[in-house]
C-alpha cells in the first residue's frame, strides 16, 4: 500500500506564507507562471505574500502540462503513476503578455505543488527559455530573463530530468523536502471534508 501524505488549504497557505520573505529577498519576481493544475493554489495564495505597498500585483500566467497519466493500485486505493513523455496541454496567454517579448529582461517565479521526478519542471524551464531566447534575438536585447522555482513539496529521491545550475544554486525553493509519499493535495479531493479528516488523523498518529 502507498504511503500517503495528506495536505490541507491552511497547510498550502502557511507554506506560502512562510516561503514569500525568502522569495522577497533572493529573487523579487516580476511574473509568476503557474504549472497547471497543481501550481494554480499556491501561486495564488502566493501573490497575497509577495504583493509589497505601494506596488500593484504581480502577474500571474499559466501553463498546463501533463505527467502523471497512468493508475496504478487496486480501484479503491489508486494512485496515478508517474509518465514519462511531457504532454503540453496550454502555453501563455499572450492576449494579456502582449507577446513573449514582454518576459525579456524580467524576473519569472515558476511555480508547481511538486517537484517529483523533475521532468515536468524540466521541460518548462527549457521551453520557456528558447521562446525567450527567441524573442531576445528578435529584439536584438541584451537583457536576460531569470526564471526561479517555487514547489510546496521536494521529494527526496532520484530525479530524471534537471535544471539549470542557475536556478538549483540560489534560485530554486522548496517549502518542504519529504520522501517518496505519495502526496493528497486537497485540490483534488472528491471529499473535502474526508481529506481534512485523514489529514487530522495522520497528524495525530504523527504526534502521538
Amino acid at each position: 500500500m502507498v504511503e500517503k501524505l495528506y495536505v490541507t488549504y491552511n497547510d498550502v497557505h502557511k507554506l506560502c506564507q512562510e516561503s514569500a520573505p525568502k522569495i522577497l529577498a533572493d529573487f523579487k519576481p516580476d511574473l509568476m507562471i503557474a504549472i497547471g493544475g497543481g501550481g494554480y493554489v499556491p501561486a495564488r495564495i502566493l501573490r497575497s505574500f509577495l504583493k509589497q505597498p505601494g506596488s500593484p500585483n504581480i502577474p500571474i500566467q499559466a501553463i498546463g502540462l501533463s505527467l502523471y497519466e497512468r493508475l496504478s493500485g487496486s480501484t479503491d486505493d489508486a494512485v496515478e503513476a508517474p509518465g514519462t513523455k511531457v504532454t503540453r496541454t496550454q502555453w501563455l496567454d499572450f492576449s494579456a503578455l502582449g507577446e513573449m517579448s514582454s518576459l525579456v529582461g524580467k524576473r519569472v517565479l515558476i511555480v508547481d505543488e511538486v517537484d517529483d521526478t523533475r521532468t515536468t519542471l524540466e521541460y518548462a524551464v527549457k521551453e520557456l527559455q528558447k521562446d525567450v531566447e527567441e524573442a531576445r534575438a528578435k529584439m536584438g536585447s541584451d537583457l536576460k530573463t531569470e526564471f526561479g522555482i517555487f514547489v510546496l513539496h521536494n521529494k527526496d529521491k532520484p530525479k530524471k530530468g534537471t535544471l539549470p545550475e542557475n536556478i538549483t544554486n540560489g534560485r530554486y525553493l522548496a517549502a518542504r523536502t519529504v520522501g517518496d509519499e505519495w502526496i493528497c493535495y486537497p485540490w483534488e479531493a472528491m471529499d473535502i471534508d474526508e481529506h481534512d479528516r485523514n489529514a487530522a488523523a495522520a497528524k495525530a498518529k504523527q504526534d502521538s
